[in-house]
């Protein structure tokens, strides 16, 4: 019998590699693709679980799960960074640049 390859895994692998991507644009994005991508990689995890002598490509399904999982991370962190700059300077401080300048310079000298 001759193996299928499993559904989804090159899309999970894909989705992986965007969301590592979608960190650098304010978490946001890269959050959104890790999730969808976890989800579709348990999908396939569990199909092939079920009869993994009938598929193939099961390595494509641990590397898109473990870039999604470091991707997760990544952008928690970048969001709550975000969420403190904000909470920490205020956001009409944020906007302004020589406010900015003047609380960063604050910072360093306390």
């Amino acid at each position: 019998m001759e193996k299928q390859n499993l559904p989804n895994s090159t899309l999970v692998l894909v989705l992986g590699i965007l969301s590592i991507l979608g960190c650098c644009f304010y978490g946001i994005p890269g959050l959104i693709l890790a999730i969808v991508g976890l989800i579709f990689a348990s999908k396939a995890t569990k199909l092939y679980q079920s009869n993994p002598d009938l598929y193939e490509g099961y390595g494509n399904v641990k590397a898109g799960k473990i870039m999604a999982i470091i991707s997760l991370v990544l952008s928690i962190i970048f969001i709550l960074l975000i969420v403190w700059a904000i909470v920490y300077f205020g956001f009409e401080t944020l906007q302004n640049e020589e406010l900015l300048r003047e609380r960063l310079e604050e910072l360093q000298q306390s």
